[in-house]
C-alpha cells in the first residue's frame, strides 16, 4: 500500500509524538520543542491518530484536528501527519512496525508523557515497543513519581538512559528509554473540551 510521509533523509533521528490532538494546544508545542532539544532529534512528527483504542468516545473529525494542529505547530522541523489513517493502523506497535520496515535507515524515537508511561502495559504489544524503538518519556505535572514506579519502568529499569545523556537516546539500541523532567503546563485537551473551547 502506498502512503505519504514527510521527507526523510537516511540516518536522521525522528521523534514520533502520537495522539488524538483533540484539540492541539500550546502544551503539545512545548513538549515537542523540548523533546527535539533534549533528545537530539533532527525532526519530529505529530501522528494525529484516527482514534485512541483506550478511549470510549471518539475524537473530533480528522480534518478539523489536522488543520488545527498545522495552525498551532509551525516549527520548520516538526511535521503534522495523518500517516496512521493512511496506513490503517490502530495500534502504536503496528505503526512503528510499518515505519521501521519502510525506513530501515531512520532512527525513530517514540515520545510520550509520563502519564502514558503509567498505563503503558495496557497498550497492545507494549513490550514489543520497548524492545524495538527507543522511548523518550517527558514528565507531566503530578506524574513524575508514579511513572518512575510504574510496571514498565520496573521491568525495563536496567535499560534506562540517564537524563544527562538524553541526547544519546536515538543512537541507543533498544530496549532503551529516558525519563526527563521539563517545565510543563497544566493545560490539557480534556480541560479545553470541558470548557467548551473546542466546539
Amino acid at each position: 500500500m502506498r502512503y505519504t510521509t514527510p521527507l526523510i533523509r537516511p540516518g536522521q533521528s525522528i521523534g514520533l509524538l502520537g495522539g488524538s490532538f483533540d484539540p492541539p494546544h500550546a502544551g503539545h508545542v512545548h513538549i515537542s520543542l523540548e523533546a527535539m532539544k533534549r533528545f537530539g532529534l533532527d525532526r519530529l512528527w505529530w501522528l494525529v491518530s484516527p482514534g485512541n483504542p483506550l478511549k470510549v468516545n471518539g475524537p473530533a473529525p480528522m480534518d478539523k484536528r489536522l488543520a488545527a494542529s498545522r495552525e498551532i505547530m509551525t516549527h520548520p522541523r516538526v511535521d503534522v501527519t495523518d500517516i496512521e489513517a493512511q496506513m490503517g493502523t490502530r495500534y502504536t506497535a503496528e505503526t512503528l512496525q510499518k515505519l521501521r520496515a519502510r525506513y530501515p535507515a531512520t532512527r525513530f524515537v517514540w515520545l510520550m508523557g509520563a502519564d502514558n508511561m503509567v498505563q503503558f502495559p495496557k497498550w497492545e504489544r507494549w513490550d514489543w515497543i520497548m524492545e524495538n524503538v527507543p522511548v523518550g518519556v517527558m514528565a507531566r505535572p503530578g506524574q513524575r513519581l508514579s511513572a518512575r514506579m510504574s510496571k514498565a519502568a520496573d521491568r525495563y529499569g536496567r535499560w534506562r538512559v540517564p537524563a544527562y545523556e538524553s541526547h544519546k537516546l536515538p543512537h541507543c539500541a533498544p530496549p532503551a528509554w529516558c525519563f526527563i523532567n521539563i517545565p510543563m503546563s497544566n493545560i490539557s485537551s480534556t480541560a479545553i473540551r470541558a470548557s467548551g473551547g473546542w466546539g
